[in-house]
């Protein structure tokens, strides 16, 4: 890595904390998420880390997503796992370490669910919530989406000891923009069944 591209990497990274706290400052959801949406339009269309490539119509139309849906945004209950050591496949030929620690269980419209909360085996660590839902390889990515990664400021907060699932702030890996780019994947215990559209879509460049 070149000194100015650790720079660059560093000013998006701080961009993007910067960005989540001021989502979890706002009391008005829908104004938060349509702050997150603008700045992230913003970063994809000029910034020196931009994942979209030169001349990526989404520079100039922005990204897509789904109608912000209130009913996308619920809270859930965490609860310990048994730590399990998993080696997530990446959208490259490597894999990521990461520790099952925990699962977070939540009602989605009808459905009760349940994802695996997994702690990045790294220094530092952070909290990852990869998920992949039934609208994956049609209207969004087939990989899977983030919810939460928050070794890079993608962090929701918490209300009261129930942690925040905005699904409305769901987005995609970079991976899904360029393959240059390589990303975990949502592994097998985190792919439902129930479609949530809500959050980024998945178009691919024309």
């Amino acid at each position: 890595m070149r000194p100015d591209d650790a720079a660059t990497l560093l000013d998006w990274k701080r961009r993007i904390f910067s960005l989540y706290a001021a989502v979890r400052a706002d009391d008005a959801p829908e104004r938060a998420w349509r702050l997150w949406r603008q700045e992230r339009d913003r970063m994809f269309a000029g910034h020196p880390q931009t994942p979209l490539a030169e001349g990526d119509p989404r520079r100039d139309s922005g990204l897509s997503y789904f109608d912000y849906d209130p009913g996308a945004r619920v809270t859930g209950t965490v609860s310990a796992a048994e730590p399990k050591t998993y080696d997530i496949a990446t959208s490259g030929n490597g894999a990521y370490s990461f520790e099952r620690f925990g699962s977070v269980t939540f009602t989605l419209g009808d459905a009760d669910l349940e994802l695996e909360l997994y702690w990045l085996a790294g220094y530092g660590g952070g909290l990852f919530l990869p998920f992949r839902d039934a609208t994956a390889g049609s209207e969004t990515y087939g990989a899977g989406r983030y919810l939460l990664d928050t070794i890079k400021g993608s962090d929701l907060g918490w209300e009261g000891d129930r942690i925040i699932l905005d699904f409305n702030f769901a987005y995609n890996p970079s991976c899904s923009y360029d393959p240059r780019w390589v990303c975990p994947l949502a592994p097998p215990p985190n792919q439902l069944e129930v479609a949530i559209r809500a959050g980024e879509k998945h178009l691919e460049r024309h």
